[in-house]
């Protein structure tokens, strides 16, 4: 992907550029193009005075550098990809000084999806792309600039410790790669930055959300494009009228959004956790033709809504190595969440990558390990520079890739034993006959009665 530039950069890198930055410049730029960036800044960017030491580019370049970098301070890894010697102090003006603007255009233009259908079956359904979305919440440094503009939640006891900044972001299923995003740094709610975030739905995409987004307001917003389709979870308590009965089980119903009827197809069933315990679950869905989409198919498919918590933990705790956002303001830390956001992209396609290289699904290749080479071999290129030629760093760059896919997770084996013991620890349920089962969900419907 990267090697034949990489060629290039080597070739005339000046001294004082570590090997690793310029590795990762060839990555950033191909994932958001200097051109790109430049007309942002161009349009929203801010002001121009006398020629900057840094110029605002590489601030957020090195932004992102940061989040993928792995322990250090922000003025270390700027050293490290532009050579310049700035102070921490210095570069929380300059990032002070940045619109937020620059940063919403940048995910908006920036975030797209990669997935594609014949090399990435997982993340599509009947053409379909699968996106899920959902909201997370981020805890930011109690500074006092903070403490002044930010209030905290109540506790059960007390105020929280920490003031939170929400965020909603949007990815694709089968690649958690990460299509669109608002950061609520402002105190907007969950729903106002979904509002933001739906709007970047991809045509052809089947959206998949939990309860959250199960209301008649976000789904009249859905069907307003026919080319845009939804699977989501809604509350019990929800009133909707049965129109028909399919033959499936699932059944056409009528619900209210503003005073106007609406029709959606309604699907009940209940769903076995890991724990043992059936959970009722309730969907409306935009897929109508109960013949090509069968309840108990799409019952399966809203299973893979959670794979957004999988990303979120890939966000908030692989790839950070602090619990709390460092930025010492509200609108700065959503400048850092941004690049976090980005990271994970740019961290995306070198999966991508790597999946391709090994011949397997994009999901096997481990988010951790692959996060965990890069920052390896860009410590090894930075150790080595002057000692290597250009053949040589690409036969490295080469050999991490294979080395990533090597180390592809397993396919998963079915569970041919229950979830019991024969004497019973805590919650555990107790084992009294054995059964087996196979297969990765265990569920069933419920047919809705006209």
């Amino acid at each position: 992907m990267y090697l034949a530039p990489l060629w290039r950069i080597t070739l005339g890198m000046q001294n004082k550029y570590a090997v690793s930055s310029s590795l990762f410049e060839t990555m950033f730029d191909q994932h958001l193009p200097a051109i790109m960036v430049g007309r942002i800044l161009d349009q929203c960017g801010p002001a121009r005075r006398c020629p900057p030491r840094l110029p605002a580019a590489q601030l957020i370049k090195g932004l992102v550098f940061h989040n993928l970098a792995g322990s250090g301070s922000l003025s270390q890894h700027m050293k490290d990809l532009t050579g310049e010697t700035i102070s921490d102090s210095a570069l929380a003006q300059r990032r002070a000084a940045m619109p937020w603007e620059v940063f919403q255009r940048i995910m908006k233009e920036g975030l797209e999806p990669k997935a594609k259908e014949k090399l990435h079956p997982q993340a599509f359904y009947h053409g379909w792309r699968l996106c899920a979305v959902d909201g997370t919440l981020f805890s930011i440094a109690n500074t006092p600039v903070v403490k002044m503009t930010m209030s905290k939640a109540n506790s059960r006891r007390m105020k929280a410790a920490f003031a939170k900044i929400g965020a909603v972001v949007m990815v694709e299923a089968g690649l958690h790669n990460p299509i669109a995003a608002a950061i609520g740094w402002n105190g907007q709610s969950e729903m106002e930055l979904a509002g933001e975030v739906l709007e970047s739905l991809p045509a052809n995409s089947l959206l998949l959300g939990d309860r959250y987004y199960g209301v008649p307001k976000v789904v009249a917003r859905l069907n307003k494009d026919k080319n845009r389709q939804y699977l989501i979870r809604v509350r019990s308590n929800l009133q909707s009228k049965v129109l028909e009965a399919y033959g499936d089980g699932s059944a056409l119903v009528e619900i209210q959004s503003e005073g106007k009827p609406m029709p959606v197809r309604e699907i009940m069933g209940r769903v076995c956790r890991t724990s043992g315990k059936w959970t009722a679950i309730r969907l409306w869905t935009s897929l109508l033709d109960w013949k090509t989409h069968p309840a108990r198919e799409l019952i399966a498919l809203y299973a893979r809504r959670w794979e957004e918590e999988v990303f979120y933990k890939e966000l908030k705790v692989d790839m950070r190595s602090m619990p709390l956002v460092r930025s010492h303001t509200p609108e700065t830390a959503a400048q850092e969440i941004a690049a976090l956001i980005l990271a994970h992209a740019i961290l995306t396609e070198e999966r991508v990558q790597a999946g391709k290289v090994g011949e397997v699904g994009v999901l096997r290749i481990s988010f951790l390990k692959t996060l965990e080479s890069l920052r390896g071999l860009w410590n090894f290129l930075e150790l080595t520079e002057g000692l290597l030629d250009p053949k040589a760093i690409r036969h490295v760059v080469r050999r991490t890739m294979r080395k990533i896919a090597e180390r592809a997770i397993p396919k998963r084996r079915n569970r041919s034993c229950p979830r019991a013991v024969r004497q019973p620890v805590g919650s555990w349920p107790r084992l009294t006959e054995n059964n087996y089962q196979a297969g990765e969900l265990n569920y069933e419907l419920f047919p809705i009665q006209p």
